[in-house]
């Protein structure tokens, strides 16, 4: 059995043996230090943000990152664009280990990897117009030359998201949600990146302006040939632009597999649990359809579990299960799930 993102060769390694992967994450773990004291302060504890993670993502693909508030979603991402630094682990992009490279050398990077922000009301600056907020990266990465280039890139990116160019002028205060938000996505288009980190970028938005913002990025991906790391809670959402999915609790992965595959067999009991809440349309299937209700709240990450991080919520626990840590297996062809009661699951290792 493999662990995704585990490959001898980094950025040549999937499961289906193809070579075609632009990022690898392995055993990436990001700990916060809680500190106590006014003069002299000292750690008392780590928060766990995240812990022991690896996937990959092919080249043209979506991959789907869902979980509840606070399960190392957006840390995740972060380290990936090293804004928060790995207290361990590595990260391969195009087969270069970023967590290696100091703050000079990650910079040119950053015209590769992008990223689109959760909040569009507070991820742009309201001092700029937007005309300066698309086009401040143009001129920090000198990818331009001379006024009319820059005036004709920034018409192009405006349209190409489906903005009026006439609204360079003007400011963040005069635009709606869904237009910030794809002042938001020009933005990070402005630098032809390869793979754009997506951190909940429709969670702040009216439900009809997320399907105008989430069908723009599938239009962007197929058009410019992105990558996608698409950052959700909202389950739906996920099944919509995702080709894979991976599902995370507490810090930890706990279940990756194709979005059809995921959907229609999950193998982990938290998975199910996500699925269960999720409302069907159809009113004979929603009342007739089994639910799955989780006891307690989410542990502190902080003080997590002992053995499988979700034991104390699981409906399936058994004692063995705060005794072990199950490891990410591959239990069917594409699909893993850490879960010693799944079936399938070897023991042996």
């Amino acid at each position: 059995m493999r662990t995704p993102g585990l490959s001898a060769d980094p950025g040549t390694q999937d499961t289906n043996g193809g070579s075609d992967v632009l990022l690898e994450v392995r055993r990436l773990s990001k700990y916060f230090p809680l500190t106590s004291g006014i003069l002299v302060q000292r750690v008392v504890g780590l928060i766990k943000a995240v812990d022991d993670v690896s996937f990959f993502i092919r080249r043209g693909e979506t991959l789907g990152l869902v979980g509840e508030s606070g399960s190392g979603k957006t840390t995740t991402g972060r380290c990936i664009l090293q804004l928060d630094r790995p207290t361990s682990g590595e990260v391969f992009f195009e087969g270069q280990n970023l967590t290696t490279l100091d703050e000079a050398q990650v910079r040119p990077m950053r015209r590769r990897i992008q990223v689109i922000f959760q909040d569009p009301y507070s991820s742009l600056n309201p001092r700029m117009t937007i005309g300066q907020i698309v086009g401040e990266p143009l001129l920090v990465h000198d990818i331009v030359q001379g006024k009319e280039a820059y005036r004709e890139r920034l018409r192009e990116l405006l349209t190409v998201v489906g903005l009026n160019p006439a609204m360079a002028d003007r400011f963040p205060h005069e635009l709606s949600g869904g237009q910030r938000q794809r002042v938001g996505v020009a933005r990070a288009l402005s630098v032809n990146p390869s793979f754009i980190v997506c951190d909940e970028p429709v969670s702040a938005l009216d439900v009809s302006i997320q399907a105008q913002i989430i069908n723009l990025l599938e239009d962007l991906q197929a058009q410019f040939d992105l990558t996608y790391l698409f950052i959700a809670h909202d389950l739906s959402v996920v099944r919509h632009i995702s080709d894979r999915v991976a599902v995370m609790y507490l810090g930890k992965i706990v279940e990756v597999a194709d979005r059809r595959e995921l959907y229609e067999n999950p193998l982990h009991p938290y998975t199910k649990a996500l699925l269960s809440a999720v409302p069907i349309p159809d009113p004979s299937v929603e009342a007739h359809r089994e639910r799955v209700i989780l006891k307690g709240e989410v542990p502190s990450s902080l003080n997590p579990p002992a053995g499988c991080v979700f034991h104390p919520r699981c409906p399936i626990a058994v004692p063995e299960c705060s005794q072990v840590v199950p490891k990410l297996r591959e239990l069917s062809p594409n699909h893993w799930a850490a879960c010693i009661r799944a079936e399938g699951y070897d023991h042996s290792s």
